[in-house]
């Protein structure tokens, strides 16, 4: 039995397989065997946030019992991305245990998990097999909805930085400015692009409140741990510079100053806009940046990193640049997913265009109808259906908030008819319960920057 074949294939990516159409497979393929074996699975937090997995294996007689392992790997790796942890359990055949202790040893790929996650939560990435397996535990936290008094919302991209002044909940100004932070040495770079923004939005507000930001990255009380945008700075200049940039300014500006991911600002954002509660909000920019609002409209201990998490189990789906791995929802939800799809189209669009630049030459096309350009639209938007209905795995969701650069234009809206498509045809139980949703205007213009700048309470302290 082939697995993850979908019924409605990507136009541009025929070997897509889906994580989500994979394991439905895989289920069939254990119930058809007639017998299973249990495991479970858990990954921690150092604060003691556990997120848990259960379910079964093909039994190790099966003639295709080596998938259990590609399985458990790829789930592992999920939680890893989406929940964030530096421990983790394993109950379950001992054999797959041990595959799983290699990989994170001697795989590129699991080293780069394992250091990645060693470096977040400040503590060794190990790996605990045998039956005790900790409970579930949830962290959240109200975060945001601030609207009083005269604020700055800021945004740090790849490519550009985005500032906000706010008052009272309006924005009275707002200013991009292009930027290269990526393979910068020198701090001090980043600290005056970031001040030039401030003090620019600074102008237009008779006083100033409070300041909140939002960034790629992990953030623990306003300090970036690791942060794409300082991908250049040494180590020794991250920890004496880059790691109290937040707090320091805070303190100079002599104001509240709170910043975290921007995928969780974006979550927020669309939980404000749409006033609703369980939303996913999925930035498809320089990268993927992904947000989470629970049930309740909090915020929960969650990495949401899901640029890294696996969305396609083909062994042939293209590798993230960063981390080595395939199949993971940046080569999907991006401007890199758009520059790779452009290949395998004959758009006429110069292959030593920057992304941005590739993006702008295919949205220009799209606007005049030519139906190359839709098949790149097409495209992610059939990958967004199978990868929200993977993520639904993983979250209680009830709205998805699509948005970022490659959503902009007409071909946002044929990114979600056939993200609706997909969940109409392979997940009616899905359709029936997620909603997608685009910003309207103001959001699109505004809603970020007016989510950060509402992060700290102005009464907030510094420390």
């Amino acid at each position: 039995m082939h697995l993850g074949k979908p019924a409605l294939p990507p136009p541009l990516d025929p070997g897509f397989l889906p994580a989500s159409v994979w394991i439905r497979d895989f289920h069939a393929l254990i119930d058809e065997s007639g017998q299973s074996v249990p495991f479970r699975i858990a990954l921690q937090q150092p604060n003691g946030s556990t997120i848990t997995q259960e379910g079964k294996l093909l039994p190790e007689n099966h003639p295709q019992a080596g998938l259990n392992l590609l399985h458990v790997e790829r789930l592992l790796k999920f939680m890893l991305w989406s929940g964030g942890g530096s421990r983790w359990f394993w109950d379950g055949p001992k054999e797959i245990g041990s595959s799983l202790q290699n990989r994170f040893c001697d795989h590129p790929c699991g080293q780069f998990d394992r250091d990645f996650m060693a470096k977040v939560y400040g503590e060794p990435f190990s790996g605990t097999i045998g039956s005790a397996i900790p409970e579930p535990l949830g962290l959240a936290s109200p975060l945001g909805r601030n609207l009083d008094g005269c604020r700055i919302g800021f945004d740090l991209g790849g490519s550009d930085r985005k500032v906000a002044s706010v008052i009272d909940g309006e924005v009275v100004f707002s200013e991009e400015t292009p930027w290269d932070p990526y393979h910068q040495t020198d701090p001090e770079y980043h600290k005056s692009g970031i001040l030039d923004s401030i003090e620019k939005a600074k102008v237009h507000l008779p006083r100033l409140d409070a300041i909140g930001g939002s960034s790629a990255g992990v953030f623990v009380d306003n300090r970036p741990r690791v942060a794409s945008l300082f991908r250049g700075i040494s180590d020794s200049d991250f920890a004496e510079r880059i790691s109290p940039l937040f707090i320091e300014l805070g303190k100079s500006l002599e104001v509240p100053l709170s910043i975290i991911n921007d995928g969780e600002v974006t979550a927020l954002a669309a939980s404000m806009s749409l006033e609703r509660n369980a939303v996913l909000g999925i930035a498809m920019g320089t990268s993927e940046a992904t947000g989470y609002v629970d049930p309740k409209g909090r915020v929960t201990s969650w990495l949401n990193e899901l640029a890294f998490a696996p969305v396609d189990y083909s062994s042939t789906a293209p590798a993230d640049e960063w981390s080595g791995d395939v199949g993971c929802g940046v080569q999907y939800f991006s401007q890199q997913a758009v520059g790779r799809l452009i290949l395998k189209t004959g758009l006429p669009i110069d292959p030593a265009l920057g992304l941005p630049e590739k993006l702008e030459r295919l949205q220009g096309l799209m606007a005049e109808g030519n139906s190359e350009a839709s098949s790149v639209y097409r495209t992610i938007g059939t990958y967004l259906g199978y990868g929200v209905a993977h993520y639904a795995s993983f979250y209680s969701l009830s709205h998805a908030l699509i948005l970022g650069r490659v959503t902009t234009g007409e071909g946002g809206a044929v990114i979600l008819e056939e993200a609706g498509k997909v969940l109409a045809k392979e997940f009616p139980e899905l359709d029936e319960k997620i909603a997608f949703h685009q910003p309207d205007e103001k959001n699109k213009r505004h809603g970020q920057a007016i989510a950060a700048a509402s992060l700290p309470a102005t009464g907030q302290t510094h420390s």
